[in-house]
């Protein structure tokens, strides 16, 4: 589905969409409330419900493009435990809980398999499009970009004085260089390095999960 979209794929994915994301953003409040920060709850993003976390533009896209974001999770950095670590676990938690949806989601479809059971094959196809996605957010957020997730856990694992200097210069051209990345190769005829990056990690871990 993901390869070959159709109508039936973009309705599909932009259903998939309105559920990952929002758990994705929930999923950053509720680690910066565990870890004392009660920014996100005090502006009601502490909840599972869509229209919380929703922007209205990302969503627009998410349903005409099926690609879109989410409104970001507002935490207070100095009010974590942790310091660095905790911004880290916040920023963690979101590609996480798309780990979590789609290894959820992998156990009826690898239980349909091997109990053979009958079910429309439409049904494994949209268990296998929620965990490709859910995959590919994944690894997306992960990517050291701001204002990605990755990046605030790469300046975690790396040692103060090498992310004191890092981090501005990250911060400053990360979004650009992010952006280009995205759109640049297809302008000029080039592979997309993010292409090949999925290829080579989301579908692996698609097919561990999925059992196939």
């Amino acid at each position: 589905m993901l390869r070959d979209p159709s109508p039936e794929s973009f309705v599909a994915a932009a259903l998939i969409l309105l559920v990952a994301l929002p758990f994705h953003e929930f999923s950053h409040a509720l680690a910066a409330y565990r870890l004392g920060d009660g920014t996100a709850k005090l502006m009601g993003r502490l909840t599972l419900n869509p229209l919380a976390h929703l922007d209205p533009i990302g969503a627009i896209l998410i349903l005409v493009a099926w690609f879109g974001w989410a409104k970001p999770t507002p935490y207070n950095p100095f009010n974590l435990r942790g310091g660095h670590y905790g911004e880290a676990i916040v920023s963690a938690a979101g590609p996480l809980s798309n780990l979590v949806l789609a290894a959820a989601a992998a156990l009826p479809f690898r239980y349909i398999l091997a109990t053979d059971m009958d079910v429309p094959f439409f049904a494994l196809e949209i268990l296998h499009f929620f965990v490709t996605i859910n995959v590919l957010l994944l690894v997306f957020n992960l990517i050291p970009l701001p204002p990605l997730d990755g990046s605030k856990v790469l300046y975690a694992v790396l040692d103060r004085e090498t992310a004191y200097r890092v981090r501005p210069v990250l911060d400053q051209y990360g979004p650009i260089i992010l952006l280009a990345l995205i759109f640049l190769p297809g302008f000029v005829g080039l592979p997309s390095p993010l292409g090949i990056v999925f290829e080579v990690v989301v579908d692996p871990i698609t097919s561990f999960l999925l059992g196939t």
